[in-house]
Parts: structure tokens; sequence; C-alpha cells
């Protein structure tokens, strides 16, 4: 199934062909379709991994919420202790005659049994007075809301009890409730703290909650809950103390801005999401919020993203495997009819035109089977007509062969004849009419008035005559000679046209230039001088200017004549072209003047001496190719 090519090289076969072509076009979707199965599983499992993250925050908002609910049933039952409370600090008040800064808060807290720290909170929001001196000069300016809500108070008439909340010095829980003074000067505030029973019944605990999510969750790290303050509540083993001046900033401001927080750190392959749990209530001055840490690692999604990678591709090359081993059985297959008729077309190639072509299954290789023995039929019958027609063509030939020999040895009869012809006009008659010449020249000065003018005109026509010769010698020798062209100096051959003036004004300054030509380059400017000549008459002035460019020279033969018109411009270097005016010669000259400028290699064109001006004189420009 395979046939040198021209090259030489053994192409490859045909069922190699179609196993690449197979292979090429399975591999690609192969793996296009383990790449699309990828990206669904890969968005499948970040989707799964997005929605655990979010189960995740709503246990903690939902756990934490649920925490405060019974930590608000626990609040509530020290109300009443705590509304009690405010009888000594209010007869300690009056007994002063309402003056905050001459309260006898140490017997007022003694009078309380020593468990509740007294605290006077004055107009501005700031501790003035207090039997906790941590807390004394507390501004609560610095939390606006809480501001807000005890200025409320103060303003009022009615007792308001807190949450238990830790006290901003030293942490600790406290139990707070709010009273404002008979005048409204001052806000009394009490703190409760709560006993080492207290402490495990008030304060709440998370730790079971971490552990729950941790273990639901396994790409959750840690997680960590921060107060309204920033500070962490319940710190185990492994995390730092409660410790109130440490302030995790970014809690602090997730809850002043209420609003969540997401930062990454892709290096370490983890990120920290800060969640608000809003535990706010309108009945309470202080706000238990939370603020909800919970550091996630990317590692478990990654791995098992890496893991989904590396079993896609082993099946991808496990199916590219298969792929190829198909491939092979069902290409041999597929092209076992063309070997066969490939095996046929090589036996009737060799010249067996007889041997049948064997039919194959499949409707298209049946019809390729016929056609070729359609076409061996034909090839049959062209055959057989070829040759014939070769008998008749050899018959034809050699009557034509015969017939050209003839014809050709009468044309160059006819030739020789002709350049008998030719060479008798040009000798003879030339050497006749340069006779004549002399004579009527003679005549012309002998004669006088009307004869001398007929003697005149006689003269101008066998001059005209005599050029008309010479132009055709020199056709004759442009078309003749078959020499190469050679390096000829364009200065001598210029200066020797010049002397060959003598009585015409030439302008002419150059130095030797090398160009292509040869010896008929002379007859160029014989004819153009000769023609600036006849049109000017004997008071022209000639101008020969040479330029010289890359690799060409640019000649100029300008006159002062009467000038060319534009409409005669373009058709002033055909054969046979004559000018307008009594002077027009036959039309050769400039003809000439083209065939050999174009035979150099180089351009012709006729042009004004002076731009737009035709009246100021012509002037005719070519170019030559230079030497060397």
């Amino acid at each position: 199934m395979t046939v040198m090519g021209d090259s030489g090289k053994r192409p490859r076969r045909f069922s190699t062909h179609l196993v690449l072509v197979m292979i090429l076009i399975m591999l690609p979707v192969i793996g296009l379709i383990s790449a699309m199965d990828y990206r669904q599983v890969e968005g499948a499992l970040i989707t799964e991994e997005n929605l655990l993250r979010e189960q995740t925050k709503k246990n903690v908002v939902e756990s934490i919420r649920l925490v405060d609910a019974g930590l608000k049933l626990f609040d509530s039952t020290l109300d009443g202790r705590m509304q009690e409370g405010f009888d000594p600090v209010f007869a300690e008040y009056e007994r002063v005659g309402r003056d905050p800064g001459e309260m006898d808060l140490s017997r007022v807290k003694e009078d309380l049994g020593g468990e509740m720290d007294v605290y006077i909170i004055n107009a501005s929001g700031v501790i003035e007075y207090t039997t906790y001196p941590p807390d004394l000069g507390l501004d609560f300016r610095g939390i606006p809301y809480f501001y807000e809500r005890i200025t409320e108070i103060r303003l009022g008439d009615t007792f308001v009890a807190d949450r238990i909340m830790a006290e901003p010095a030293s942490g600790r829980l406290r139990k707070y409730a709010y009273m404002p003074s008979p005048d409204h000067r001052c806000l009394f505030e009490l703190g409760l703290v709560c006993s080492a029973a207290g402490i495990d019944r008030f304060d709440p605990q998370y730790q079971t909650l971490r552990e729950d999510l941790m273990r639901l969750n396994p790409a959750l790290e840690g997680i960590r809950i921060f107060d309204c303050y920033g500070r962490l509540i319940n710190a185990t083993e492994s995390e730092s103390s409660t410790d109130p001046a440490a302030i995790n900033s970014v809690a602090r401001a997730v809850f002043e801005e209420k609003r969540d927080r997401t930062i990454t750190d892709p290096a370490a392959g983890r990120f920290t999401r800060y969640i608000l749990v809003d535990l706010s209530a309108p009945d309470y001055p202080s706000d238990t919020s939370r603020v909800v840490e919970l550091t996630y690692s990317t590692a478990p999604l990654d791995a098992r993203l890496a893991e989904m990678r590396l079993s896609h591709a082993l099946l991808a090359v496990f199916a590219g495997l298969i792929a190829c081993c198909i491939a092979f059985p069902v290409s041999r297959q597929v092209t076992r009819p063309i070997r066969e008729i490939v095996d046929d077309v090589n036996q009737i190639a060799r010249g067996d035109l007889d041997h049948q072509i064997r039919v194959s299954t499949g409707t298209e290789f049946t019809l390729l089977s016929e056609s070729i023995g359609t076409m061996i039929d034909s090839l049959k019958g062209n055959i057989r007509r070829l040759r014939e027609s070769e008998e008749t063509t050899r018959q034809y030939s050699t009557r034509l062969e015969d017939q050209v020999r003839e014809r050709t040895a009468d044309i160059e009869e006819s030739s020789r004849t002709a350049a008998l012809f030719l060479d008798i006009m040009v000798h003879d008659i030339n050497n006749a009419n340069t006779i004549a010449i002399g004579y009527i020249r003679f005549l012309a000065d002998a004669l006088e008035g009307e004869r001398q003018e007929m003697a005149q005109k006689m003269l101008s026509q066998l001059e005209q005559s005599s050029e008309i010769i010479g132009c055709v010698a020199t056709l004759r020798e442009a078309r003749e000679c078959g020499a190469a062209l050679a390096q000829v100096d364009l200065d001598r051959v210029i200066r020797a046209q010049v002397a060959n003036h003598p009585v015409i004004r030439i302008r002419y300054e150059g130095r030797p230039v090398a160009v292509l030509a040869d010896d008929l380059l002379s007859e160029v400017f014989a004819n153009l001088i000769g023609n600036a000549t006849k049109f000017g008459g004997q008071d022209v002035e000639i101008a020969i200017r040479v330029e010289e460019d890359e690799g060409e020279a640019l000649i100029s033969v300008e006159d002062t004549g009467p000038g060319i018109a534009d409409a005669v411009k373009s058709e002033l270097f055909r054969r046979f072209r004559r000018g307008e005016g009594p002077l027009a010669g036959a039309g050769l000259g400039l003809y000439i003047c083209r065939m050999l400028i174009e035979r150099y290699g180089g351009r012709i064109r006729a042009d004004d001496r002076v731009g737009g001006r035709p009246e100021c004189g012509a002037a005719i420009r070519f170019t030559l190719r230079k030497a060397g």
C-alpha cells in the first residue's frame, strides 16, 4: 500500500496515517473529557467545602445564641437582689445632702455584705467615685452605644439590670445594675462579683462547642470566641490565659463595624473568618455579642484536589493507551480493502491490463473497484487510439520536416537577396546621393533667385534621403549585432560627437564614466545633437549633462530650440512617428535612440528644458547602467 515517491523517500502507509489521525482525535477528546470531569468534581468539592463552612458558621451562631439564652435566665435570678441593693445607696446619698463626693461608699459596701462594689457615674459618663479602684476614672464615652444607653437611664426613673459581664480591668464576671439619682445628676451602679460557684453557673462554656465543630469539620483548625472588647473567652491551656490587656484588634474592629471579615494567608495554607454573633438586646445596656474566630486549613481540600488530579491523569493515560490499542486493529480492518485494490492496481501498472480488480465489501469500495475497472477499459481504448495516432503523427512529422527544410532554404535565399538589395541601397545609392548633393551644392552656389531656391529644396530632399539610408544602415547593424555589452567610456563618446559639430555651440563638462553599451552608443548622441540642430537652427545652444546615481548614469541633452509639445512627447519615440513642422524627418532617429537605450538596459523620455515651459526648449533624458 506504499509506493516510492518522487524524492525517493518511502512515504508512510495509509494505515499509519489513519492510526495517527485516530490517536490525534481520541487523545484530545479523552483529555478534554477528563479535564471537564475534573473541573466538575473540583467545583463540587469546593461547593461542598463552602457549604460545610456555612453550616459551621450557622452551628456556631445558633450554639452561642442558645448558650446566651440560658445565661439570660440565670442573670434574671439576681435582678431582685440587685434592686434591693440600691436602698443603702440612696439612703447615704440623702444623708450627705445629695453630694456624691461626701458619700461613704466603703460603709455602703459593708452594708451590702461586701459582695457588691458601688460606682457613681457623672453626667459626662465617667466613673467619678467607686469602691473598686481599678475602674476609677473609666470613661464610657469611648463606648458610644453604652454611653448613650446609661445617659438614657440617668435621665429616667427606673431600675435597669444588666447582664453578667467581664469587668474591663480584671476580666472577672460581675452582675451590673443601674439606678439614676433622684436629681438625675449622676447614675448609681452596683457590681456584684460572682462567687466561685457562680462563675461555673454564669460563665458561658464553649469547650464542648469547639470540640463538636472541629470533629464535624476536618478543615477547621481552631475556634476562638471574643467579647465586645476583643478579649478571649474561655481560654484553654493551649491558648493564652484570659488577660484583659490582650485585645484582638481584628475581633474588636468586627464588633465595632458590625461586619464579618476574612483574612487569608496563602503562604501558610489557611484563612481565618471573623463572625459577629449579634446578642444585643434593647433591655440591657451592655452588649453581650460575641466575635467568633474560625481558622480553616486549605490542606485537606488541596489534598483531595491533588488526589483527584492524579486519578484523572492516570485515567486519561489509561484511556489513551486503550485508544491506541484499539486504533491499530481498527485501522488495519478499515484499510484492508484499500490494500487489496492497491495491489491489483500495481499489478495492472506493471502491464497486466487484463488483471481483474477484486470487489471488496462495502458500497464505497465496490464503486471504487468498478470505477477503476471502467478506467482501465478506457485506458485500453486510449492506448489503442494513441498508437494509431502516433503512426499518423510520425508520418505527418516526416512530411512537415521536409517542408520546413524547403521553407527554411527559401527564407535564407530571400534573406540573402534582401541583404544584397539593402547593401546596394546603402552603398551605391548613398554614393550616388553624395555625388548629387555635391553637384547641387555647387549649382546652388552658382544660381540666384528662384533657381537657387529650387536647388536648395532639391538639396534638402537629397540630404533627407541620405539620412534615411543612414538610419536604415544603423537599424540593420543594431539588429544583426549580437555581441554582448561591454564597458564604454561615456565621456570619450560624448566628446567625440561634440568634436564632430564644431560650428554648433555645445556645452559639456564631464569626467570619465564607464557604462555598459557598444559602438552604436555614439549614434544616440549623433541623432540627438542632429535633431537639436535641425529644429533649433545654427543659433541653437545645446547642453549635455551627466549625473551619477547608484548603479546608473542619467544623461540629459538640452537645447534652446522651439521645444516639444506635451501632446507629442508620449508618442515621440515610436517608429515612423514624425515631429511637427516643416523640418520633421522620417521618424526613425528617435526610434533608433529608444531601441539602443532599451537594449543597453536604460530608459529614455522627452522633457522640457525648463519645467512646465515647453517653449523654452526641449530636453531628452535617458539612463545607462554603470559598468563594474
